[in-house]
């Protein structure tokens, strides 16, 4: 923005006028020590003026501050604010952030952890939180004029993303929504959809970046610029596709690859080429030209940033082994990023923060090896860490004291964590099923971190050599603009109670009806409708040039069509006869068998040397008699085929012998010398000739139609036979038109049906057992409704109902990592094996109706729950899983929540106190810890 000095006469004169117009935001705007930028000021003078805003920006462009000015005219209005986040950690960071601003009694906050002045002016809750409070028409609503949805682009996540959606569709239209998204490609329509459900919206994009991005690669320790022009335009954050390569870079993959293919013609198959060995430690790896280049270490990674001053940085690691690895490598290679003072400051605020933990569980932890790693300027972050220990990291990377955080991709997702440089290790990542390429949007979100407004002028992204990279493909990755956005919505079983609660079935359909997901598919149905609409007026054209002046061509042209689709059919049919005829002659055939190939290539007598059995079918391995060895296929055998004499094969007779070949053919030709052609072999005679008689008789009925005198009968026939193509088209058309008209709504529909089948739902009404149902919001929302219905759970002691419901919450990271659980003894076994059973019987359900919400409970965490709320150390639970500590609190804190909904969901007096002991029996030690700055 500019300064004052720098305005023309009237330039001054509308700023002016503009400061006059939005008083709010000029006092808000000098709460700040630089100026705004345009794209803020245009969506902080939409909020003044009563609209909604959708603002799509970078990441580290500053959109947040839009989201904060909302909360700024909320308390000068008088009104309430809900500043909304996908995760507890960013929930967590912006209430302190806020607190900092405008003291603790303007600010709550309300997560499945804390509760904290929730009735304050400004709330600060994760998402789902918002979701509960809209369904249970919570008294905390009262006066709500704005809600902030940071992160809003998690609406495409398939686990969680529905949620985003539905507190947008069901908020009050007198509440504000300022929506902050990364950059999509498709913000536009996100927009539109959002003043389509929410009214008045102003969509705002800003694609420049704030610091400029510079691409590289870093290949052994020397740091190449990827791209050969310094001109590209770095303020995007992306450059143009097609912007020239470095030279260089494509040098080093040319010889890499000569090199490649020359180390596979002389090593030994199987013998390892690794050069670094495990955990990327590096090592040189010999080109084709005697060049050697260097698959760059971790170390020689942080020391060439730090003796270039692009410190801090991010290296994004995808496996949370190897962010460990790293810092260990790191500290036995020696490194120190940090002043004797930062040293003594990192020490007291790291002793400071987890002075909450017991000392026996620090221990257990790794505190130690994790302090010596930051205050050597050096740390891991990863969802497997402990969260107080992923706060400190996270605290002191934003004070300068953490100077490199090795990282998976989860420290992209929201958390403020900007860097000078970030260091992309490998471009593959594991996705669950296997190792796949990272996508354009990932790319871009990852690099996206480089470059800290206010403090760099210049922001850098580096992508490590590894061999076989391309660097035209890293090229591409960088010059993708980014991703679209698609919604994930699906109606779920407690979404639907609530909603038919509240609004009835038919409102509620309607309601559904709004969702993102079915705008998105309605405007793919535009397209469609467009085409069948063209189809349909042609279609009338096509009927009228076919008409006839003695009759209706159209049933003329009907019986022609029915007359060859039947002569067709039967060719079919014969085609197919023969074909099992030639499939079961080749199934006979034995080694020595000499037969005659029919047609093809290898036409002619050839002996067959294995008759190539499979599952695909026979595929004889035959000689011919002009020395080719080959292996047939079903193409070469149109009709049967059977042996016409035999030859003796030699033993251990080999194909690839020319000798060999050479002398079996000899023998095959002295053999066939004299014979001739078998026979053909007749195909089986039609069971009945019903069809014959069929198309006899359909003859005789279109020479008896009129039109069959027509003497223009042919030229009608053409327009006819494009009549029919083209109304088959259109049908196909039509169907695609249905299929994705209203897939929600049929989706909820089919959701219902399950509910009424199980009584939870009575037409309009949901019964006793749905209210149950309303107030369970686990993914398991039905398996846990039924478990309560059938008492499964009544009698449990507290750390067996601990156990049992761990299974609705756990799932394992890969499929094999729980395949024998342990399970605790007494009722817990018999109880979950009859969870099980019901998930089951469930699912089958589900099935009937097209649907598959429920997965199947997962018993590995069972153990753990269940010596947690016995009171077991820390050093005993963890040591009896293969779970890391992060991972365990994670889980426990999902428990948490779902035995918080148990205590608040069942009919029995009993079962709710029981669940509530469950709660205050889990909550302590590392999982009562609950992040908040003091």
């Amino acid at each position: 923005m500019s300064t004052a000095d720098d305005l023309s006469p009237a330039e001054r004169y509308a700023d002016y006028r503009n400061g006059r117009k939005h008083p709010v935001f000029r006092a808000f705007e000098s709460l700040y020590s630089f100026p705004l930028d345009d794209f803020q000021a245009r969506a902080c003078h939409e909020i003044e003026d009563g609209r909604g805003v959708l603002v799509a920006a970078p990441t580290g462009s500053g959109k947040t501050i839009v989201g904060e000015f909302a909360v700024h005219l909320a308390l000068e209005t008088g009104r309430k604010c809900f500043y909304t986040t996908p995760i507890k950690a960013l929930s967590n960071q912006k209430y302190n952030d806020l607190v900092a601003r405008y003291g603790p009694d303007q600010v709550g906050l309300l997560t499945g952890d804390n509760s904290v002045n929730g009735e304050a002016p400004i709330v600060v809750m994760t998402t789902e939180v918002l979701r509960n409070m809209l369904y249970a028409g919570s008294r905390t609503l009262l006066g709500l004029g704005f809600v902030v949805m940071d992160e809003v682009h998690y609406l495409a996540d398939r686990a969680r993303g529905a949620v985003w959606e539905e507190v947008i569709i069901h908020l009050p239209e007198s509440v504000a929504l300022v929506s902050l998204s990364a950059t999509v490609s498709n913000a536009e329509e996100f927009g539109e959809w959002l003043a389509t459900v929410r009214g008045d919206t102003t969509t705002i994009v800003e694609e420049k970046r704030p610091v400029p991005l510079y691409q590289h690669v870093m290949v052994g320790k020397r740091l190449l610029d990827l791209f050969a022009d310094s001109d590209v335009d770095a303020k995007a954050g992306f450059v143009k596709e097609g912007a020239p390569v470095n030279n260089e870079l494509l040098r080093i993959a040319r010889d890499d690859w000569a090199s490649s293919r020359m180390k596979d013609r002389r090593s030994p198959r199987g013998r390892s080429q690794a050069g670094g060995g495990r955990g990327n430690a590096g090592g040189p790896k010999q080109v084709g030209n005697g060049r050697r280049v260097w698959i760059p270490s971790r170390y020689d990674v942080i020391d060439r940033l730090d003796r270039e001053g692009l410190l801090p940085a991010i290296v994004f690691i995808f496996s949370r082994v190897g962010c460990d690895a790293a810092v260990t490598q790191c500290l036995n290679a020696g490194i120190r990023l940090t002043s004797p003072e930062e040293r003594d400051a990192i020490y007291q605020f790291v002793e400071e923060s987890c002075r909450h933990l017991p000392d026996e569980d620090l221990q257990v932890l790794g505190y130690h090896d994790f302090l010596d790693g930051l205050t050597r300027g050096v740390a891991a972050h990863h969802a497997g860490m402990l969260p107080a220990f992923k706060q400190c990291v996270e605290e002191l990377y934003l004070r300068g004291l953490c100077k490199v955080v090795f990282a998976t991709e989860t420290l992209a997702l929201g958390i403020n964590m900007p860097a000078r440089t970030v260091v992309i290790e490998k471009l593959t990542k594991w996705n669950g099923e296997t190792h796949a390429d990272i996508t354009p949007g990932e790319y871009t979100q990852l690099t996206g971190r480089a470059g800290r407004r206010g403090l760099d002028v210049e922001g850098h992204g580096v992508v490590l050599w590894q061999p076989g990279i391309n660097p035209r493909e890293v090229a591409g990755l960088a010059s993708t603009r980014t991703y679209p956005l698609r919604s994930s919505f699906r109606p779920s079983y407690n979404m639907a109670v609530n909603l038919v609660h509240q609004f009835g079935r038919e409102r509620s359909r309607e309601l559904l009806e709004q969702s993102f997901a079915q705008f998105q598919a309605d405007k793919a149905v535009v397209g469609l409708a467009r085409q069948l609409r063209k189809s349909e007026d042609a279609l009338d054209g096509y009927r009228e040039a076919a008409t006839c002046h003695l009759g209706d061509f159209m049933e003329y042209a009907a019986l022609r069509r029915r007359i060859s689709d039947a002569e067709k059919g039967a060719a079919k049919s014969r085609r197919n006869d023969r074909r099992e005829e030639a499939l079961a002659s080749l199934a006979q055939l034995k080694p020595g068998d000499v037969i005659e190939v029919p047609t093809g290539k290898f036409a002619g007598f050839a002996v067959v040397i294995d008759p190539g059995f499979s599952a695909e079918g026979p595929r004889p391995y035959v000689v011919t008699a002009d020395r080719q060895a080959r292996r047939l296929a079903m193409i070469d055998f149109p009709t049967p085929v059977a042996a016409v004499t035999r030859l003796k094969i030699p033993k251990n007779f080999n194909g690839r012998n020319p000798q060999m070949r050479r002398d079996l053919a000899s023998a095959l030709r002295s053999r066939t010398h004299n014979l001739t052609s078998p026979p053909t072999r007749p195909g089986k005679a039609p069971a009945d000739s019903g069809t014959e008689r069929e198309v006899t008789r359909l003859r005789n009925e279109m020479k008896a139609h009129p039109c069959h005198q027509c003497p223009d009968r042919e030229d009608h026939a053409r327009w006819s036979e494009r009549w029919f193509k083209l109304d088959r088209d259109a049908r196909t058309l039509k169907r695609r038109v249905e299929q994705r008209t209203n897939t929600v709504a049929r989706q909820f529909d089919r959701v219902c049906e399950v509910l009424t089948a199980l009584e939870y739902l009575d037409g309009d009404e949901v019964t006793p057992r749905g209210r149950h149902l309303m107030r369970l919001y686990s993914d398991m929302d039905l398996v846990a409704a039924e478990s309560l219905r059938h008492g499964l759970w009544d009698g449990l002691t507290p750390s067996e109902l601990a156990a049992a419901l761990s299974v609705l919450v756990f799932e394992a990271r890969r499929p094999d990592d729980a395949s024998s659980p342990r399970i605790p003894g007494g009722p817990v076994k018999p109880v979950v094996g009859e969870m099980v059973k019901l998930w089951g019987e469930l699912d089958a359900l589900e099935r009937e109706h097209h649907l598959d919400f429920l997965r199947a409970p997962d018993l590995g965490f069972a153990w753990a729950a269940y010596r947690w709320a016995e009171g077991d150390d820390l050093d005993d639970v963890l040591g009896a899983i293969e779970l890391a500590a992060g991972d365990f609190v994670r889980w426990m804190k999902q428990l948490l929540d779902l035995a918080g909904q148990v205590a608040d969901a069942a009919g029995d007096a009993e079962l709710r106190e029981t669940a509530r002991e469950v709660v205050r029996r889990l909550r302590r030690g590392v999982v009562a810890y609950s992040g908040l700055a003091d």
